[in-house]
């Protein structure tokens, strides 16, 4: 099959390009033609036969070109003129997109769809329904579905987008603008990490009715001698993901505050890293991978997931059970989904400092209730979606959606 994946950024940036790239490497393996289709960067690691791409849209330096980015990032001519030589040039089976907006745009959707290609995407965040991407109001620091029931314009009352009007008031336009061209109604299937997500889709908009399944991340199982689990356990607790405010770094530095005998490991990198400076209890390793990784979680008593927005599929939650160390999240989203509360971790509600810090001294406190846990995190392991098993199920669906719309056609 010719599959040509699609998202804005080629290289290894984030969960959605991590997903993608090995997603199309391991289908390339298996002799599917793959191709890719995205915004130019030096650092791109995969590319199409055309060697066509979007112009780098970067939000961070200042230039002239900048001065047309409110109108690129509503609705890209030249991402829809560009894909159209690349699907003419490489003729796919399916197309599958990832994250879309801003850089790409919605408006390669069109394209795709006038040539009648099956279309599939991978849902990673909350854009379709909600401006900011994440159901939050980072100025009044709460959870907030004003979009979903209610007008895209509580985006600007709110300035929900980076706290700015500007922005906000172009992320309110983009959402009404594909909402009154009725482009997301035009994706075939729609790939949803969570069923948190998927209810949250299905009872936005009647549009998703039909068109979603619920496939969690898979993950890949680093080796692993599980009768050494025990024996190399550590008294520490671990944190692992982006040093960023969703990700609830500030309940995290308040809870080690709260707790100062107990140790905390920190794997990541991001913008509030200065936040977790200076607390002698917290340690920062940096952004860590493989072996190194491994270790850190296998390691530690427990993990601990704080974000405060609704996160779908953390791998993190997922790398944690599948090395035997108990987790401790939010009872919200799809972070409930995978934790068992008093089998495999447990979850708290709603997660500030304080409630963190009582999660994790309450779990410290019973060093026999956190073997059993995790014991329980070993047995569930074989259970985890694989790379493998993710992708026979994905390649089901890409064949379901193709003979789908080659009915419709032929009516």
């Amino acid at each position: 099959m010719k599959i040509l994946m699609v998202n804005k950024f080629l290289y290894p940036r984030g969960g959605a390009e991590s997903y993608m790239l090995k997603i199309g490497a391991y289908l390339a393996a298996q002799g599917h033609q793959v191709e890719y289709f995205g915004m130019y960067d030096s650092q791109n690691t995969v590319f199409n036969h055309a060697g066509i791409y979007t112009s780098n849209m970067d939000f961070r330096k200042r230039s002239f070109a900048q001065l047309l980015y409110p109108f690129r990032i509503l609705y890209s001519l030249e991402a829809k003129k560009k894909i159209a030589a690349v699907l003419d040039d490489f003729q796919p089976d399916v197309v599958h997109m990832n994250n879309i907006n801003f850089q790409l745009t919605p408006s390669i959707i069109d394209e795709i769809k006038s040539r009648g290609i099956p279309l599939i995407q991978t849902v990673h965040d909350y854009q379709m329904i909600c401006p900011n991407h994440l159901l939050y109001n980072f100025n009044r620091k709460e959870i907030c579905e004003k979009c979903i029931h209610g007008s895209k314009w509580n985006c600007v009352k709110g300035k929900c987008i980076h706290n700015s009007l500007a922005k906000s008031f172009l992320g309110t336009i983009e959402a009404l603008l594909y909402r009154t061209l009725g482009t997301y109604r035009k994706v075939d299937r729609y790939i949803c990490p969570s069923y948190f997500l998927e209810r949250k889709l299905l009872d936005a908009d009647s549009l998703f009715q039909g068109k979603t399944t619920v496939i969690h991340n898979y993950i890949e199982l680093p080796e692993l001698k599980t009768e050494l689990v025990e024996k190399n356990k550590k008294n520490y607790v671990a944190f692992v993901g982006r040093l960023d405010f969703e990700k609830g770094i500030v309940p995290l530095t308040q809870a080690a505050d709260l707790l100062p005998d107990v140790t905390f490991m920190v794997a990541g990198s991001g913008p509030q890293r200065q936040v977790l400076e200076g607390h002698s209890n917290l340690h920062l390793t940096g952004f860590l991978t493989g072996d190194a990784l491994t270790q850190l979680i296998s390691q530690a008593a427990l993990l601990v997931v704080p974000s405060i927005c609704y996160e779908n599929c953390p791998i993190s939650i997922l790398e944690a059970v599948s090395l035997g160390t108990p987790v401790l999240s939010v009872n919200a989203g799809g972070m409930a989904e995978l934790v068992q509360p008093g089998v495999t971790g447990e979850l708290v509600s709603p997660i500030t400092g304080e409630t963190l810090a009582k999660g994790i001294e309450k779990m410290l406190a019973q060093p026999d209730k956190l073997r059993e846990m995790s014991q329980n995190c070993l047995s569930i392991r074989d259970s985890l979606l694989s790379l493998e098993q993710y992708c026979q199920q994905l390649m089901e669906i890409y064949q379901d959606v193709s003979n789908a719309v080659k009915g419709r056609d032929a009516i």
